[in-house]
């Protein structure tokens, strides 16, 4: 049934907005507590086994906090735990790597320009690269090198621009971004679910038992936390990618990539020192210079090269329902509406004045382009007005109608 395109446009709508509303929730929550920590203020009349306090004012009321670095003497009647956001982010992230990546991935996540992947080998490989990525850092982290903590967040970057290299050498430019936030948000989440909430209740356990705690479950689990706080940022450039093909689809993509984590790092750096209250916070100033060059950086590095088509040219062989889009009875109409209204945008080179690449990198010159967009081509043009934007070539009502038949038919034709 051709419902099934509206269904899962739907459907991935619905999962990407989960997505980015516990995404919002762990990012606030993370900000908050790592600001928190920063801010504590130590003096003589803090509790025994109290690290320090904070005294803030919100909704018009004040809040008095007071933090103990291994546990307070008694369990508390009630604790809250933060762990649902982080999983919640992780899982609603996966479920949409799933959707669009792995249920699309002859549009979007395999490219024969790049490497000559099967759809099965291409998954198998997207999967051991998330496994791959927590192994190793768990590894580092407990080994005698992760100890030096800077050294440590030297190395996990070196790793990182490895990744980046290496998604772009198997898989379309959007998919290796979407991949290398993904391996960087299973570090993440996986430093919430095996390291930092394992930890906690060991402490917890202990102080139930009457036992003292000890402090080194408090340590690592301070130390995987600030490693998701500074790792936070490129992770939400990363989300929001594919948006943007001059960042995913130029020739340089990898370094642009790699740059993004630095200025995550300054960025973080800046408002780290703020929140610590220490001194002159001025002192941070010379982070905004740094993004800024970064920035400059990238987008001078987008400009270098040609932005790659991602599989859209006629190497890239068409699946078996965009070959029925093809021989669908009104493919040579409906082709010849796409490339009368939309092929001077969606060209290698647009000639839209204003226009310099290809809007999302999709390329409609071509009959063997269109087929494989039948879909997008459907919803964005058929189902809905979102395409000509503002209907700038004036696609009549007659091709749209014309759209949704084709579409339609041939989809009917496989059931």
């Amino acid at each position: 049934m051709y419902d099934f395109a509206i269904i899962g446009e739907w459907l991935t709508f619905a999962v990407r907005w989960l997505h980015v509303i516990t995404a919002i929730a762990w990012i606030g929550s993370s900000f908050y507590f790592i600001a928190l920590d920063l801010g504590l203020r130590k003096h003589a009349a803090l509790p025994p086994g109290a690290f320090g306090e904070e005294w803030q004012v919100h909704g018009g009321g004040f809040y008095h906090i007071q933090k103990y670095l291994v546990a307070p003497d008694a369990m508390p009647e009630h604790l809250t735990w933060f762990k649902w956001e982080s999983y919640a982010t992780w899982l609603s992230g996966f479920a949409l790597l799933c959707l669009v990546y792995y249920g699309g991935a002859g549009l979007y996540l395999v490219d024969p320009n790049v490497a000559d992947l099967s759809i099965p080998v291409a998954i198998l490989i997207s999967l051991a690269s998330l496994a791959f990525g927590w192994v190793a850092y768990d590894l580092l982290c407990k080994s005698r090198f992760g100890e030096d903590n800077r050294r440590l967040m030297i190395l996990l970057y070196v790793i990182l621009v490895a990744m980046a290299w290496g998604y772009t050498q198997v898989f379309t430019g959007r998919a290796a971004f979407l991949h290398l936030g993904a391996f960087t948000a299973t570090i993440m989440t996986a430093n919430v679910f095996l390291i930092i909430m394992p930890n906690q209740r060991i402490v917890v356990a202990d102080l139930k038992a009457g036992r003292t705690p000890d402090p080194k479950y408090g340590k690592i689990a301070k130390q995987r936390s600030t490693h998701n706080n500074y790792l936070t940022l490129p992770v939400i450039f990363l989300m929001l990618s594919n948006h943007n093909p001059l960042a995913f689809a130029t020739e340089f993509n990898w370094i642009i990539a790699s740059l993004v984590f630095l200025m995550g790092v300054t960025i973080r750096h800046y408002f780290n020192t703020m929140h610590a209250h220490k001194g002159d916070a001025s002192r941070a100033n010379w982070t905004w210079l740094a993004t800024t060059l970064l920035f400059l950086a990238i987008i001078w590095l987008s400009t270098l090269g040609s932005v790659r088509d991602d599989g859209q040219t006629e190497q890239a062989a068409l699946t078996p329902l965009q070959q029925r889009f093809a021989d669908a009875e009104g493919f040579e109409d409906v082709a010849g509406t796409v490339m009368g209204r939309c092929s001077m945008c969606h060209a290698a080179e647009p000639a839209w004045e204003g226009i310099l690449w290809p809007p999302k990198g999709v390329l409609l010159e071509t009959e063997h382009q269109i087929a494989r967009y039948a879909r997008e081509i459907y919803l964005h043009s058929g189902r809905s007005h979102a395409m000509p934007p503002a209907n700038v070539s004036w696609m009549e009502e007659a091709e749209r109608k014309g759209i949704m038949r084709w579409y339609e038919s041939a989809v009917a034709g496989g059931e």
